[in-house]
C-alpha cells in the first residue's frame, strides 16, 4: 500500500509541477493569471490511499502591473472585467489582453484576429446601440457646412472714429479686421471677413464680406461705461449666399463676452464650426471604452464602446488558449457593461496588463515540490529495500 501512496504523491507533485512550470512559462504573457494546485488527501473508507490535486485556484482577481506602450489601441483594465471577443465560429471568448486594431474591413479585432464586442454608437444622443461586432466606417466622412461663428475680443476704447466713410479698399476707414474660415455644404473653404469701425462713444459697428464681396449687412455693438456689451447680443444671422454647387450658406455670428477696454485690441476666440470631408487616418480608444475614429479633416467620431464582461465567480472561468477564458457552471453567466460603469473599472489607454506571476514565489514552490518529490521517491526506495530484505529472508 505504501508503494501506491508514494506513487500518488509523485503523480500529484507532477501535476503541481505542471502548474508551476505553466506559471513560469507565462511570466511574460500579457493578461495571464497564475494558478495554484491544491492537494487533497484520499481515503478508502478510513484507509489512507494517498493524495491528489483536488482543484486548481486561479488568481484572476489579482491584477498584474501595467506596462505603458503609448499605442492608442492598447488598453489595460484597471480592476474587474474582461474584454469580450468573438472568434470565427461565433463563440464568445473573454480576455484581459487589450491589444486591438482595425482590420481591412474596419472591424475592431484583438491580437488573435477575433472581433471585439461592444455597443454601437447612435447617430443622435448619448445612448448606445445594440451589442455586437464593432466596426469603424472606412469610407469618407462627409463635409459639414458652417452655421455658427464665435468671436470674442477686445475692441479697443482708444480707437479713433475714422473720418473716411467705410470701404474695404481704404484701411483708414476701419479700425480692425478679422478673417474667419467657413465651409459650405461641399466642404469648400471660404473666407468671411469682419471689419470693425468705431462709430461713436462706446459704439463699434461690424461690416462683413464673403470671399471679398461686401454683404451689405452691419451689426452695431454698444458697450457700457464698464466696457461690457450693453445687453447680450443675439447671434447675428448672416446670409452668405449660395456657393457654386453647394446649398445656401447662413452663419450665426455670436459676440458674447466681447469687450471695449482701453489698450491693445485683441482677439481671443475666432472659431467657426463646420469642416471639409475627410478620410479615416486612425482609431483611438478612450478610458470609457469609446472607439474614436480619427479623420484627415481633424474630426473625431465615436463609433461605439467596448463591452466589458463580469461574472459572479470569476475564479470559476475555464482557461483556454490565447490567454482567454470561457464561462462554466461555476463561473455563472456574464453581465456586460461599458468600462467605468456597473461593476467594471475604467481602462488605462496606451497600456497593457502584464502577467501577475510572481516568479520568486514560483521558484520557491518549485524547490518545495522538488523536496517533496524526493521524499516520496525515498519512500518507494525504502519500501523496495524492505521487500528485498524480506525476500532474502524467505
Amino acid at each position: 500500500m505504501s508503494f501506491d501512496i508514494a506513487l500518488s504523491g509523485l503523480n500529484a507533485i507532477n501535476d503541481e509541477l505542471d502548474t508551476i512550470s505553466n506559471n513560469i512559462a507565462n511570466a511574460g504573457t500579457y493578461g495571464f493569471k497564475s494558478s495554484r494546485a491544491n492537494f487533497a488527501s484520499m481515503y478508502a473508507g478510513t484507509q489512507p490511499i494517498g493524495v491528489e490535486v483536488g482543484s486548481q485556484t486561479q488568481s484572476i482577481n489579482q491584477g498584474g502591473s501595467v506596462l505603458s506602450t503609448g499605442r492608442g489601441m492598447d488598453a489595460a483594465i484597471q480592476g474587474r472585467g474582461f474584454f469580450t471577443t468573438k472568434d470565427n465560429s461565433g463563440a464568445l471568448l473573454y480576455t484581459r489582453v487589450g491589444i486591438f486594431s482595425a482590420d481591412p474591413d474596419g472591424y475592431v479585432v484583438d491580437s488573435q484576429g477575433r472581433r471585439a464586442q461592444g455597443y454601437a454608437a447612435v447617430a443622435t444622443g448619448s445612448a448606445l446601440g445594440a451589442m455586437g461586432d464593432l466596426q469603424v466606417p472606412t469610407g469618407q466622412v462627409p463635409a459639414k457646412a458652417s452655421d455658427s461663428l464665435t468671436y470674442v475680443g477686445n475692441l479697443s476704447a482708444d480707437w479713433p472714429v475714422p473720418a473716411a466713410p467705410f470701404s474695404t479698399a481704404n484701411p483708414q476707414s476701419f479700425n480692425s479686421s478679422m478673417v474667419s474660415v467657413v465651409y459650405d455644404s461641399l466642404g469648400v473653404q471660404h473666407s468671411m471677413t469682419q471689419y470693425f469701425v468705431k462709430t461713436g462713444t462706446n459704439q463699434v459697428t461690424a461690416h462683413y464680406t464673403f470671399d471679398g464681396a461686401a454683404l451689405g449687412a452691419t451689426t452695431p455693438l454698444n458697450f457700457n461705461t464698464s466696457g461690457q456689451l450693453v445687453a447680450p447680443v443675439a447671434p447675428v444671422a448672416l446670409a452668405l449666399g449660395t456657393p457654386t454647387g453647394a446649398a445656401p450658406l447662413t452663419v450665426n455670428v455670436n459676440y458674447t463676452n466681447t469687450t471695449q477696454f482701453a489698450g491693445e485690441a485683441t482677439t481671443t476666440v475666432n472659431n467657426a464650426n463646420g469642416y471639409a470631408s475627410g478620410i479615416l487616418t486612425g482609431v483611438q480608444l478612450e478610458k470609457d471604452g469609446s472607439v474614436m475614429a480619427q479623420y484627415s479633416n481633424g474630426q473625431k467620431q465615436s463609433v461605439g464602446a467596448l463591452a466589458l464582461a463580469t461574472f459572479p465567480n470569476e475564479g470559476g472561468l475555464s482557461p483556454v488558449s490565447d490567454t482567454s477564458w470561457t464561462p462554466s457552471k461555476s463561473s455563472g453567466s456574464p453581465v456586460y457593461f461599458t468600462p467605468g460603469s456597473g461593476t467594471t473599472d475604467e481602462l488605462t489607454v496606451g497600456s497593457l496588463e502584464q502577467s501577475n506571476v510572481d516568479v520568486a514565489s514560483q521558484l520557491v514552490g518549485l524547490m518545495s515540490s522538488q523536496r517533496n518529490y524526493q521524499a516520496n521517491t525515498k519512500v518507494i526506495s525504502t519500501e523496495n529495500q524492505m521487500m528485498q530484505s524480506l525476500m532474502q529472508a524467505v
